[in-house]
């Protein structure tokens, strides 16, 4: 009777330990936190899914999921680009960066479009590590349009409009990306408004592009960007 006892006992012990087990492996999979900087879109098993497309660019999960937010926004052109369709004819490599090191001029910069031999580069910078992933998502689409050792007054006001566009339409996709405590979401919101202002033409964000101190020295048109 004892020894029937202690079977029982055993048998329902290794029960609740294996209920116990399959518990924990569900909350595992229904419980996933998804990184705050992200939409809920953007699982685990999703970002696994999209990887191989994007790694090409750099390591930073975050650049792989702005790439793929750029989807079905004006954007697309910009995304293409930096998977290789630019006038280098390869993949742009993405980093977060300390600006400053570059050039103590660019320390307070928020992103850097940069060519080095054959190869184009964007360096965002270091404090922006923590932003939702729709801004860096409309940062990389005014970065990509630089793509060669020229600049220029019309560049800048055609990437700064493109910038301003694709944040507009990223809102309307993806609304949980404005989180007004990031920096770069209140530089977003400003070129938002300015595109709104100007009735969603440049007027406004070429005037402020006149004025920036950072382009005192630019001249007024560069190859592709004759118009101003």
């Amino acid at each position: 009777m004892k020894l029937k006892k202690f079977i029982l006992n055993m048998i329902f012990a290794a029960a609740l330990l294996f209920n116990t087990a399959v518990y924990a492996f569900a909350q595992d999979i229904t419980d996933e936190v998804i990184p705050k900087q992200y939409p809920k879109k953007y699982t685990a098993a999703y970002i696994k899914q999209i990887t191989p497309g994007y790694k090409c660019v750099g390591k930073d999960e975050i650049f792989y999921v702005a790439l793929d937010m750029l989807k079905d926004t004006t954007g697309m052109f910009s995304r293409n680009a930096i998977l290789g369709n630019n006038l280098s004819q390869k993949p742009v490599h993405i980093e977060f960066k300390d600006l400053g090191q570059i050039n103590a001029e660019y320390a307070t910069f928020d992103a850097l479009g940069w060519k080095k031999g054959k190869k184009l580069y964007i360096y965002i910078s270091n404090k922006h590590r923590e932003a939702p992933a729709g801004a860096i998502a409309a940062l990389l689409s005014h970065e990509a349009l630089h793509q060669d050792e020229f600049n220029s007054l019309a560049e800048e006001t055609y990437a700064w409009t493109m910038e301003a566009v694709v944040w507009e339409e990223i809102l309307k996709l993806y609304p949980e990306s404005d989180d007004k405590s990031s920096s770069l979401v209140k530089r977003e919101n400003t070129l938002k408004k300015l595109l709104e202002k100007g009735e969603h033409t440049n007027v406004y964000i070429k005037k402020s592009v006149m004025q920036n101190p950072g382009y005192k020295n630019l001249p007024s048109y560069s190859p592709g960007f004759e118009k101003l």
